[in-house]
C-alpha cells in the first residue's frame, strides 16, 4: 500500500517500504534517503495544519451547537440559553436554573419571601364552613378577601401535587350566578416592608419579582395574579390560564421591578400577593397591570374570565407558593414544619387546649381590684405588633389563695407584648391567679395579622 500521508504509515517497520512513492527499502538509492526525510516533513507538516486528520481522536468530522447570532441588544441563543452582550447576569440565571445540590436537593434556602406557601400550617383548623367574610379561616397566612359572593368553604386539603402534602382550597356552597358591581373573592397574602428591602424598590436597581404557584379548579379559563405595593399604592399583575379541569398545574409569572416608591422598612403591610376568583365590574372593568402603574380597583381583577361563585362545588386550590427575586423560578424551598409554624406565630398563635381536668394557659397577679387580674404572657416567638386576644370558648380564673374560681369575662386585652389583662370577679387582690381550661374548646388566640 502507497504511503500517501501519515495515515496509511505502518505500525510494522519493515512494512514502511516506500513513502509519496519513493523507494525506500533495502539497497535504495542514497538520494531516495533524502526525499523521503523531506516527504516526511511534509506529512507532519499537513497534520499540524489539519490538512490531514488524525485517527486518534477521530476528527474525520465535528459535531457543533446551533448559535442563533442577535443583534446586541437580544443577545445570542446557545442551545436555548440566551446570553447578553456585557450581562453577567444573564449567564447567572441561565445556571441559577440549572444548578442543584451535589446530593439532588434542592437549592440553598432564604429564597421565598412567602410563608407557608404549601399550606402546612393551619392553626386554625383545618376546615371553616359558611365563609362569607373577609378574614383568615384556615391555613395560616392565606387571607380570604370577600364581598358578595356566595357562600365558601376553606379548608387545609390532603389533596396536593407529588412533593406537597396539603394545600389551601376554597369550594363554593352557595352560588353568586349573577355578580354585584362590588363583589369580589381575592385570596391573599401580605407581606411586611422590612422583609422586602432586597427588592430596592424605588430604586434604578428595583429587583423583578418570580412567583410561581401549583394551582388546581375544576373551572378552567383565564385568572389574574397581581401584587400590590400598600405604601405607594401601586399594582402589577399578569393572567394565567387553566386549561385542564381538576388536573395540578404549576404556573410561574415573572413581573418588573418598580423604580418608583420605595417600601417602609417597618413591620406594616407594605406588600401583598392577591390571586383573582369573583370580580365584580368595580374590580373587573378595567386592564391587566402588566407594568407598574398607580393602583385602581377596576385593575385589581381584570382580565379575570371566570367566576368561581357561579355554581356550587366549584373549587380552586393552590399549593407552593414562592415568591422570588429574579427571573428564574427555582424549586420550592421546602423547610421543617417548625420553621414555617415560627413565621406564622409572628401573626397568630393559639394556646394548647384543655382535656380532661384543667390545664394552666397562663399565670398572673390579681391587681388592687377583686375583677382584674394581669398576666405575663410569654409568646412562642416576638409578635408583629401587640397581638389581640379572644378567648375562645370559657376559661376559668383560679384564686389561688382562696381556691376561689370565677369565669373569665369578656374584656381582655394586650396591654404590651408580654402582658396581657383579663376581667372577672370574686378574686383577693394580690393574690396569685391561674387562667384555666377545662375543655378541648376553650383556648385563647393571639392575633397580629397584617
Amino acid at each position: 500500500m502507497a504511503k500517501d500521508s501519515i495515515r496509511d504509515y505502518s505500525a510494522t517497520s519493515s512494512n514502511n517500504s516506500d513513502i509519496q512513492s519513493v523507494d525506500i527499502s533495502e539497497g535504495c538509492a542514497p538520494s531516495g534517503l533524502n526525499n523521503a526525510i523531506r516527504e516526511v516533513m511534509t506529512d507532519l507538516k499537513n497534520v499540524s495544519t489539519g490538512t490531514v486528520a488524525l485517527e486518534t481522536p477521530v476528527a474525520d468530522s465535528f459535531s457543533t451547537d446551533t448559535i442563533s447570532e442577535k443583534t446586541s441588544a437580544t443577545g445570542v441563543t446557545i442551545d436555548g440559553v440566551l446570553l447578553k452582550d456585557g450581562a453577567i447576569g444573564s449567564i447567572a440565571s441561565a445556571v441559577a436554573a440549572h444548578l442543584t445540590s451535589i446530593n439532588g436537593g434542592q437549592i440553598g434556602g432564604a429564597r421565598n419571601l412567602a410563608i407557608n406557601g404549601n399550606a402546612a400550617v393551619s392553626q386554625r383548623g383545618v376546615s371553616t364552613t359558611g365563609v362569607t367574610s373577609t378574614g383568615y379561616h384556615a391555613c395560616d397566612r392565606f387571607k380570604f378577601l370577600y364581598t358578595d359572593a356566595g357562600t365558601w368553604t376553606v379548608s387545609q386539603s390532603t389533596d396536593a401535587p407529588d412533593g406537597f402534602a396539603s394545600s389551601f382550597k376554597v369550594e363554593c356552597t352557595t352560588a353568586k350566578s349573577s355578580l354585584a358591581s362590588n363583589s369580589r373573592l381575592f385570596i391573599l397574602q401580605a407581606l411586611e416592608g422590612q422583609n422586602l428591602q432586597q427588592l430596592k424598590k424605588g430604586t434604578s436597581s428595583a429587583e423583578s419579582i418570580t412567583l410561581s404557584f401549583y394551582v388546581r379548579t375544576n373551572k378552567t379559563g383565564t385568572y389574574q395574579v397581581h401584587v400590590e405595593d400598600n405604601d405607594n399604592i401601586r399594582i402589577i399583575g399578569s393572567t394565567y390560564t387553566v386549561s385542564t379541569a381538576n388536573t395540578w398545574q404549576k404556573v410561574t409569572v415573572t413581573l418588573a421591578g418598580d423604580t418608583t416608591g420605595a417600601l417602609g422598612n417597618d413591620n406594616g403591610d407594605s406588600f401583598a400577593v392577591f390571586f383573582a376568583l369573583v370580580a365584580g365590574t368595580d374590580n373587573s372593568s378595567g386592564a391587566v397591570p402588566t407594568a407598574w402603574e398607580a393602583k385602581t380597583n377596576a385593575d385589581r381583577g381584570a382580565g379575570l374570565n371566570v367566576n368561581l361563585a357561579d355554581t356550587t362545588s366549584n373549587y380552586w386550590q393552590i399549593t407552593g407558593l414562592q415568591m422570588e427575586i429574579g427571573e428564574t423560578a427555582t424549586p420550592f424551598e421546602h423547610e421543617s414544619y417548625g420553621e414555617t409554624l415560627q413565621k406564622c406565630q409572628r401573626y397568630f398563635y393559639r394556646t394548647h387546649r384543655g382535656a380532661s381536668g384543667s390545664v394552666s394557659l397562663m399565670v398572673g397577679t390579681a391587681s388592687n381590684s377583686t375583677t382584674a387580674v394581669q398576666c405575663m404572657t410569654v409568646h412562642p416567638v416576638q409578635m408583629r405588633d401587640n397581638p389581640t386576644i379572644t378567648e375562645n370558648g370559657s376559661l376559668t380564673a383560679y384564686d389561688v389563695g382562696s381556691n376561689a374560681t370565677a369565669n373569665v369575662g369578656t374584656n381582655i386585652s394586650s396591654v404590651t407584648h408580654g402582658c396581657s389583662s383579663f376581667t372577672t370577679s370574686g378574686l383577693t387582690a394580690y393574690r396569685p391567679v391561674f387562667i384555666l381550661s377545662n375543655s378541648a374548646s376553650n383556648f385563647l388566640t393571639f392575633s397580629a395579622e397584617l
